[in-house]
């Protein structure tokens, strides 16, 4: 979240020369991430058959057989290995991408899964020459083996298209082993494909809250994803070893199980687990409304009007206060009040104001970073401590949740964990909201967005900062210029997407050009963007595949800067929100 001093922190310098990669980066995209993939088809008219890995030499155990990388930059390794014994590594110079390709022969009007598992940043699989839409996917960074996948339909003529990786300019080397082609047998005598995957072990429920059940499980063989079952019915598919089922009754006990399965079939269930989840029972204040407005409230003085959260415009559903502080113990927030600078306002007034807010049916919420919040929770101790802490400060002062924006980088595994205690702690009606920059949602791969995944079932809205970041990638792999109706729906489209709920996303905008560096749009364009995610209409060159009618609404950096022109911004954007459909 903008303050005075961030706009020269070596943060945002880092942040602008990963924001050239990434433009330069876009121009080699047909189309990026979750997104990628063409509409299927109908299959052209053939007798139903089983489908095949039509790419030879998949796993890179005959070495290059089959394969051509240019500029000679391949070759294979005995480690890392994703499977069997070999797997590809590839390195990128100043002037070449390091590309290794393949033919594989295809049947015209059919439909193909494209996947594989790499390392390395930057890395690339695509198709071309499919006759239709030529496809690609990537990742930022994999330190691990990440599968990437997509799918394209061949043309009514295409007999064969071309696979391949690549990384990028000036970048490590990267590895890729298991590569797929999966479809209608092509005839090119490519790998039979796997067979069906083993049975999932070790499942094991972990944390719980009333309405929810994590879940865990080691990986099974030639699994490309799982299945899971409650109580005997299939209620998930997710492609990692883990998931959270949402949905559930308090103090009730459910029965799960998992699946493996790869396009040969599915495994046996697992073993049973049990598990029961909490009594329900909500923390203080109303619940958040269907379309909602979230504005920071400034706990400084920036030359922006001072308020008192009293002072806040009755169009804000959401009251961020901005910002908790660090303590010398890890991971713990506190929260001081800064009652010179705001003109001696008082705590008792500051907790008053909160009730006031509350009893209006708003939610006043502390938020978490900025500036000054270098706040570190990487570790089971840091979590804990955050958890006993924020909902201390609740208790004290009356908040109905947090926000979480932290600049200086989240941990997903821990930030989960400190969140999910702390829901336990505050129960149903905890607010989280989160406002990660623009970069930390381009990739699910990214801590924020994995935090916002893990936590689901428990998270309120991800109010994404659309400014400050120059120009970025839509969800169509094209690069939209900040300050435009087309940069706030292709980036929304993202995170539409790439797993959160239209509930949980919010469009966050300043308030004015003196709120941040970049990035201000007048408040119609926020209202056009709205209107184009939730109902396709006033849409800028972009335009989503669908619309997500309960998009959650915007959010604005900050109440006071909002006030310092008399409350444009609210008064217009406001109404538009609360009367979405």
């Amino acid at each position: 979240m903008p303050h005075p001093l961030m706009s020269r922190s070596p943060r945002s310098r880092h942040r602008r020369w990963l924001t050239t990669a990434l433009t330069g980066l876009a121009a080699a995209l047909a189309v990026t991430g979750a997104q990628t993939g063409a509409s299927a088809a109908p299959h052209a008219a053939a007798q139903p058959a089983a489908d095949v890995n039509n790419a030879k030499n998949p796993g890179f155990e005959a070495g290059l057989s089959g394969w051509t990388c240019s500029s000679a930059a391949g070759t294979t390794v005995a480690s890392p290995v994703h499977g069997g014994t070999s797997a590809l590594k590839a390195t990128p110079s100043g002037t070449d991408q390091a590309k290794c390709s393949q033919t594989v022969a295809v049947k015209p009007g059919s439909t193909y899964t494209l996947s594989a598992y790499v390392q390395g940043s930057y890395v690339h699989l695509g198709a071309s020459g499919t006759g239709t839409t030529d496809v690609s996917t990537w990742t930022p960074g994999a330190t691990t083996w990440q599968q990437l996948k997509t799918t394209f339909t061949t043309g009514p003529s295409t007999t064969s298209v071309t696979v391949y990786t690549h990384g990028w300019y000036g970048q490590s080397a990267y590895f890729a082993d298991d590569l797929s082609v999966f479809g209608p047998d092509g005839g090119g005598n490519g790998d039979p494909g796997d067979p069906v995957p083993g049975t999932p072990t070790g499942l094991t429920a972990g944390a719980v809250t009333s309405s929810s059940v994590a879940l865990s499980w080691s990986p099974a063989t030639y699994a490309t994803g799982y299945h899971v079952y409650r109580d005997g019915t299939k209620v998930q598919s997710v492609t990692g070893t883990s998931a959270t089922v949402t949905g559930l009754s308090p103090s009730t006990a459910y029965r799960f199980q998992v699946a493996a399965a790869n396009a040969a079939g599915e495994s046996a269930k697992s073993a049973e687990v049990t598990a029961t989840t909490s009594p329900g029972g909500g923390g203080p204040g109303p619940s958040v409304p269907k379309h909602a407005v979230t504005g920071y409230w400034q706990n400084f003085n920036n030359g922006a009007t001072v308020q008192k959260i009293s002072d806040v415009s009755d169009q804000y559903d959401i009251i961020a206060v901005s910002f908790a502080d660090a303590t010398t113990t890890p991971g713990a927030i506190t929260f001081n009040l800064d009652s010179a600078g705001l003109g001696g306002y008082t705590v008792d007034r500051f907790k008053a104001d909160i009730k006031a807010k509350q009893a209006a049916g708003k939610n006043v919420i502390l938020s978490v970073g900025g500036e000054k919040g270098t706040i570190s929770v990487n570790d089971s101790a840091s979590a804990n401590n955050f958890a006993n802490s924020a909902h201390a400060l609740m208790q004290e002062y009356g908040f109905n949740g947090v926000d979480i924006d932290l600049e200086n980088g989240i941990n997903p595994t821990y930030m989960s964990q400190a969140l999910r205690s702390l829901s336990q702690k505050a129960g149903s009606k905890l607010v989280i909201t989160m406002a990660p920059q623009t970069i930390d949602m381009q990739s699910t791969q990214g801590g924020y967005f994995k935090t916002a995944l893990n936590i689901k079932d428990i998270l309120t809205v991800v109010n994404m900062q659309y400014y400050n970041s120059g120009s970025m990638l839509g969800c169509d792999g094209k690069v939209y210029s900040q300050g435009t109706v087309d940069f706030l729906t292709a980036l929304a489209c993202i995170q539409l997407e790439g797993g959160l709920d239209p509930s949980q996303v919010g469009i966050g905008v300043p308030a004015s050009t003196r709120a941040a560096g970049g990035g201000y749009v007048s408040p119609g364009v926020v209202n056009s963007a709205l209107d184009c995610l939730t109902q396709g209409t006033n849409c800028g060159s972009f335009k989503p595949a669908r619309t997500y009618p309960s998009l959650r609404g915007a959010m604005t950096w900050s109440t006071n800067w909002d006030a310092s022109t008399g409350n444009a911004w609210s008064n217009a954007v406001g109404p538009h929100v609360h009367n979405l459909p």
